[in-house]
């Protein structure tokens, strides 16, 4: 029976996943803080780490930085659980050491899966150390989740940057490269006949960006442009093609995630159809917030049409429901800036 140790500071979080693990045939400690977690590393010695990055007493970072410095807990693999999606933090993990991340909200498969994934690559680094003749395959091919194909595209993809309002590919222009966003906040949009622009996405670090046909060369459809300062790993369609070729794990994780993104674009469109224009506004205010990843006493910045154009309303009936809302307390309005006062029940306006 295989050995985790889970360093989760959110007990909840830390029994509900200790019960997957031992309901999937895993033997669990916990430990409450970083601290608690390098002295566990070190009395019980597991086949396997999982540990949360923010936490009191030791950070995460500082967890796998004492257990790499000392002789019988450097080979332990270390994933990170954390709910930070910035590529930076994430990046800082890997730089360090750790084998892989997971982001909170996961699921019970994808953290099953990453388990075995280490396990089995710590298992063969275990015979190759001891004698015994490994093959290693070369690291396209040794990606086996999402994850990895998002390190690919950092340690290996074209690094460019991108001012606020520059554009990082156009409408009609043929696609060549496919884009992880690292850092900034893009949207994407179509441009209507009388020259209004309609956002079709946005998109925020450690999202994909410019999927068009893996067959055709065939133009965007859409354009986008930086919201923000923004840096971008791009690597080419028939390099991205060969991965998923040599690695079906990775093909049916993007066709997932390429399906949850149609099914998120249907909801926009139906709420644009259907809803009234408060309960528009006060969703697109929402969703850029969760786009920006604001927390709830920082205020959002960017254009009102921009956001009128998400919410798909005119710029003056937006401007008219931001001053109904400020009114009714759930926004303050500061310049260009809204702050969301009352999350709960912009939640809930009809």
């Amino acid at each position: 029976m295989k050995k985790v140790l889970l360093i989760e500071d959110d007990f909840s979080l830390r029994e509900n996943t200790a019960e997957i693990l031992e309901l999937s045939g895993y033997r669990v400690v916990k430990a409450a803080h970083g601290k608690m977690g390098v002295e566990r590393a070190i009395e019980c010695i597991p086949d396997i780490i999982v540990c949360d990055i923010m936490m009191p007493e030791l950070d995460g970072y500082g967890v796998l930085q004492e257990l790499s410095m000392t002789e019988n807990t450097r080979h332990i693999p270390f994933i990170f659980l954390s709910a930070k999606t910035e590529r930076s933090e994430i990046r800082k993990g890997m730089d360090l050491g750790a084998d892989d991340y997971l982001t909170k909200p996961f699921e019970e498969q994808e953290l099953l899966s990453a388990l075995e994934s280490r396990l089995a690559k710590a298992q063969l680094l275990s015979k190759s150390n001891s004698g015994q003749p490994v093959h290693f395959e070369t690291s396209e091919k040794q990606m086996r989740t999402l994850h990895e194909l998002k390190n690919f595209f950092d340690d290996n993809g074209k690094i460019e940057y991108f001012e606020k309002d520059e554009q990082i590919f156009h409408e009609g222009v043929r696609s060549n490269s496919i884009y992880l966003l690292l850092k900034g906040v893009v949207k994407c949009y179509k441009m209507d006949e009388d020259g209004k622009e309609l956002i079709t996405g946005l998109y925020r670090a450690d999202d994909f960006l410019g999927f068009t046909s893996f067959m055709e060369n065939i133009p965007h459809q859409e354009t986008a442009t930086a919201v923000e300062a923004t840096e971008v790993a791009g690597i080419s369609k028939s390099e991205l093609k060969n991965i998923l070729n040599e690695n079906q794990n990775i093909s049916l994780e993007l066709m997932e995630l390429l399906t949850k993104n149609i099914t998120d674009i249907k909801e926009q469109l139906l709420q644009m159809a259907y809803s009234s224009v408060r309960k528009k506004t006060a969703q697109t205010l929402l969703q850029f917030s969760e786009i920006l990843n604001k927390k709830r006493e920082e205020p959002i910045r960017i254009s009102r049409s921009d956001l009128a154009s998400v919410a798909g309303i005119a710029t003056e009936s937006f401007i008219r429901t931001l001053s109904s809302f400020k009114k009714e307390g759930l926004i303050a309005i500061e310049g260009r800036n809204i702050r969301i006062l009352k999350l709960d029940a912009l939640q809930h306006v009809n």
